[in-house]
């Protein structure tokens, strides 16, 4: 049996921009989607079973192509942190199924004859040469990563296509939509929203017990002269230190999740025109009133037609991409080299 196998291209380029490289590293190499193309297919035995990652089908996952692909995921979603062993656990698993549905679409694509679209790569290529022309390490290895970057946006290409063409259901019929509209009431519902005003005794969060204690002093004589009938806007123009000082302390309307979930709580029990007693927030004292509520609100259908078809259909969308991956991902042997999904807990990320 033979097996195509995708070399990780030599990197390390320095002063190289690192989109370019990873563009080299995880080019799949547009020879593999033509027929007859035997010049880039050589025995699974050539390849020794430490540099696998997975074989799907008769192709080959290099266990460096996976590396190079993991370590940049990771360099995108936790930047410099350490994250949770669990959470590196599943990105690897990401990683992993993203490469495999790559090998398996790309088949998809060249059985539907999909190509790419070259000028859109030119133009791209053309861009790179625009934007790193002054670079002296661009000049001086535009050569070596020329092949790879043009197989990597190729192959980006093929798979947009691929996407578009699997995506471009039809519309939502009449029943369709109003299917859609009664079976999700959330997509179709104003939340409630709070009108608020707040005074804010501002205090920096590193100052000693003290401030805070005198804010809160402040804080409760405020709050007794507005009980006792005191203008809140005035008060909230004198005392705040709020943006909205300016007008009132008049916040405007306010839906859950924007204001500090202390606050929420404290809001959700007023009437219209109660205040509540001075809140210790993270950067001082507040007083906030609500000025009015509105209730959760669902839009008629004669108004929200046009969403529910536009949701019906992208979720359709979603369901043919996902059924299409699981029909391919059945069709074909997957051997994976699970050592490189460690289980959370059970000694961490390799």
């Amino acid at each position: 049996m033979n097996c195509t196998v995708h070399r990780l291209p030599v990197a390390g380029l320095r002063g190289v921009p690192t989109i370019l490289l990873l563009a080299t590293a995880f080019a799949l190499g547009a020879a593999s989607l033509n027929a007859g193309a035997a010049e880039s297919s050589v025995p699974a035995a050539a390849t020794p079973a430490e540099d696998v990652f997975a074989k799907v089908g008769a192709t080959v996952i290099s266990a460096r192509e996976f590396d190079a692909a993991f370590n940049e995921a990771a360099r995108q979603k936790f930047y410099h942190g350490r994250p949770p062993e669990a959470e590196i656990a599943a990105l690897r698993r990401e990683v992993g199924d993203r490469l495999i549905n790559r090998v398996l679409l790309l088949a998809e694509a060249g059985r539907r004859a999909i190509k790419p679209d070259q000028d859109k790569i030119r133009k791209t290529i053309a861009a790179y040469d625009q934007r790193y022309g002054a670079s002296e390490q661009w000049k001086a290895n535009r050569e070596k990563l020329l092949p790879g970057l043009t197989g990597y946006l190729e192959t980006q290409s093929i798979m947009e296509r691929l996407e578009a063409d699997v995506r471009n259901g039809r519309e939502a019929s009449e029943a369709e939509a109003r299917a859609y509209y009664d079976a999700h009431t959330d997509h179709f519902t104003e939340p409630e929203q709070n009108k608020v005003s707040v005074i804010l005794l501002k205090v920096d969060p590193s100052s000693p017990q003290a401030a805070w204690d005198k804010a809160k002093e402040e804080g409760d004589a405020i709050l007794k002269r507005l009980r006792a009938g005191a203008d809140f806007g005035e008060l909230a123009r004198i005392h705040s230190a709020d943006v909205s000082a300016t007008s009132g302390g008049d916040m405007g309307y306010l839906h859950r999740g924007m204001l500090p979930d202390k606050v929420q709580a404290a809001v959700d029990v007023l009437k219209p025109g109660d205040f509540t007693e001075p809140l210790f927030l993270l950067d001082g004292v507040a007083i906030v009133r609500l000025d009015e509520r509105k209730a959760a609100k669902r839009r008629e259908y004669s108004e929200a037609r046009e969403r529910a078809s536009a949701l019906w259909k992208r979720d359709r969308a979603d369901e043919e991409w996902k059924k299409l991956i699981a029909r391919l991902r059945s069709s074909v042997t997957i051997e994976i080299d699970e050592s490189r999904y460690p289980v959370a807990g059970a000694g961490g990320a390799k």
